[in-house]
């Protein structure tokens, strides 16, 4: 018996939350689906691991656009349609900003968290209030527009504050409303779960976080975030897809400008329909396009002509006691030196020490995610690819673990606690080990810098212009939502949705 059909309607290269989002939509509408997945589990950063006899979360902080049983947002609402019936926890604040001269801790809802800025800095209430209202109008226009586009002309009348900020940076419309600048350093932490500096980053972009996050909250799961791909992974295959593990493919196969299937590490030649690829297409045209003359030089403007995002350096510390009785209070902590993005940017560009970090205790939302009388404590900076790809192989693991201490170091401070003396395990994650166990190009997790001479509101105007190959769309932190495992969920739905239009658009001219 062969290993794989004939034929299927879609492959769909890798098994993270992108491409089993793809996968749950497409079997969700009959389509005869193969996820090929190189890993011997499915998540891709949406996993954990294990040391010491406990299992780690690896990547997630907060999971955006879940909401309440009974009023879900958009991605808690796809989980509930897919029948994905996930575990989700309440994370008990926003976040605490500690940056110079400032400790104060902020909690979602847009009153309370303008309050909470108000009571910081007096008589900022209004103004910080209204700015929460119009980043929930823009963001509420995006999420419309993104299922139902329409002329400009109608756009305007039906959405005139998108339309309005739409070509402005995060930094030109908080300026505006005229707040002090300890105010405007309260509200600019989260700008690092985007990427880009206040001052590149357009406010539609900022808009949606601020509005997600502060309007609604966020969440994780309680079985850590590769709860969120194993029972993904387990509602498609029970809904038909068929999941392959270390199954590594190498080749996307191309005829007359139309993908046509895919061939493996091993040999294996498999047909379809469609591909849907979450590796960078960066990687893809370069590599994996046969044969790889039918690859046409504006594919490679189209990719060069973007900057890769963010990639990633945590150091896990699993503590020998509970969190309150090592000083550790917040879930969150965003703690530097300074709040100025675009200093902050510049400093990410090296190899550390960072000026800007995160600090997540998960317990402080998931009390059993660690034995008791334990915590998990990740720090985590997000620096740019470039520094990294220059440190010399022989050097990596000395400047890893520099970086580190000095992170562990940073922290111990601000919690008034050496840390490492009660460190039972001490791992650290870096670029490199992002690029060894995912793949992704450049170990960069962040995909393409959405700034102001490329971001969603324009990738979504070109994105037929760029379109390649038929038959082949890409799914993952690099297409046109962006970052994060709620837009890698996006991603994957808007790669299916592609899919699902043209077989119908085809399916009517026959």
């Amino acid at each position: 018996m062969n290993f794989y059909k004939d034929h299927y309607d879609v492959i769909v290269i890798g098994g993270a939350l992108a491409g089993l989002s793809a996968a749950l939509m497409l079997a969700d509408k009959g389509k005869d689906v193969l996820v090929l997945e190189r890993h011997n589990l499915p998540g891709g950063l949406a996993t954990s691991f294990v040391r010491g006899g406990v299992e780690i979360e690896a990547t997630l902080h907060e999971m955006m656009s879940i909401g309440d049983k009974g009023n879900r947002l958009k991605i808690g609402q796809f989980f509930d349609d897919m029948g994905v019936d996930i575990d989700w926890l309440d994370v008990p604040e926003a976040y605490h900003a500690s940056l110079p001269g400032i400790e104060v801790t902020l909690h979602p809802g847009f009153e309370r968290f303008a309050k909470e800025i108000d009571t910081a800095v007096p008589g900022t209430f209004r103004k910080v209030l209204s700015l929460m209202r119009l980043c929930h109008t823009v963001y509420d226009s995006v999420n419309e527009l993104s299922v139902h586009p329409m002329s400009k002309a109608k756009m305007l009348l039906k959405h005139e504050a998108f339309v309005k900020t739409a070509g402005y940076s995060a930094k030109e419309v908080i300026d505006s409303f005229g707040l002090p600048q300890k105010a405007v350093d309260l509200l600019s932490p989260y700008w690092i779960y985007v990427g880009n500096p206040l001052s590149t980053l357009p406010f539609t972009i900022f808009a949606v976080l601020m509005a997600d996050y502060v309007g609604y909250g966020s969440k994780v799961p309680k079985k850590l975030s590769h709860e969120m791909s194993l029972k993904m992974a387990e509602r498609a295959e029970a809904m038909g897809v068929q999941i392959e593990y270390r199954q590594h493919v190498e080749k996307i196969l191309v005829k007359d400008g139309a993908a046509c299937g895919v061939r493996t590490a091993r040999g294996d030649e498999i047909h379809a329909d469609y591909v849907i690829c979450s590796a960078y297409p960066n990687k893809v045209y370069a590599d994996m396009i046969e044969p790889a003359d039918a690859v046409p030089e504006r594919a490679f403007k189209v990719v060069n002509g973007r900057r890769i995002g963010l990639t990633a350096f945590t150091v896990f510390l699993l503590l020998d006691k509970p969190a309150e009785e090592l000083g550790i209070k917040d879930f969150n902590v965003f703690h530097g030196e300074t709040m100025d993005t675009d200093e902050i940017f510049r400093n990410y560009l090296g190899t550390g020490p960072y000026n800007y970090l995160t600090a997540i205790c998960l317990n402080l939302a998931n009390p059993g995610c660690t034995p008791e009388g334990t915590c998990i404590l990740s720090i985590t900076a997000l620096p740019r690819v470039d520094g990294w790809k220059k440190v010399k192989a022989e050097d990596v693991d000395r400047v890893k673990h520099e970086t580190a201490k000095s992170m562990a170091d940073a922290m111990s401070e601000y919690y008034g606690v050496n840390l490492l003396d009660h460190a039972l395990e001490v791992i650290i994650e870096t670029p490199v080990t992002v690029a060894h166990y995912t793949g992704m190009f450049n170990g960069c997790i962040y995909g393409y810098m959405h700034d102001m001479q490329d971001h969603i509101v324009a990738r979504l105007q070109t994105a037929e212009e760029e379109k390649i190959f038929s038959h082949l769309e890409f799914s993952g932190a690099h297409q046109i939502s962006g970052n994060g495992m709620g837009p890698a969920v996006t991603n994957g739905r808007k790669a299916a949705k592609n899919v699902l239009d043209d077989m119908e658009k085809e399916a009517a001219r026959a």
